[in-house]
């Protein structure tokens, strides 16, 4: 069982006052500088999904996150279960 600290909680959302494009947000790594503006650029958008990384696994998580969010954003179609079936153990 991993503990509060050792989780990173995310949201994938779709971002509807600009661009259009899929976008990520690492809730538990914002700064207070930051903080207000990403929560309410998030809140603003359609949400697609969130969920909780492991810690130990983020940065490789991160990449795969990145290499969807491209995929989306250029076109491709991915449910939320095959989003989240892609990173796999990298999920708390």
């Amino acid at each position: 069982m991993l503990f509060e600290s050792e989780k990173t909680m995310f949201e994938v959302y779709r971002e509807t006052a600009y661009t259009s494009q899929y976008r990520v947000v690492y809730f538990t790594e914002l700064q207070d500088h930051n903080k207000e503006m990403e929560i309410n650029r998030a809140m603003a958008g359609e949400h697609f999904l969130d969920g909780f990384l492991k810690d130990t696994r983020k940065e490789d998580a991160k990449q795969i996150i990145d290499s969807l969010l491209a995929r989306m954003n250029g076109g491709e179609r991915l449910r939320p279960e095959e989003f989240l079936s892609a990173l796999g153990d990298h999920l708390a």
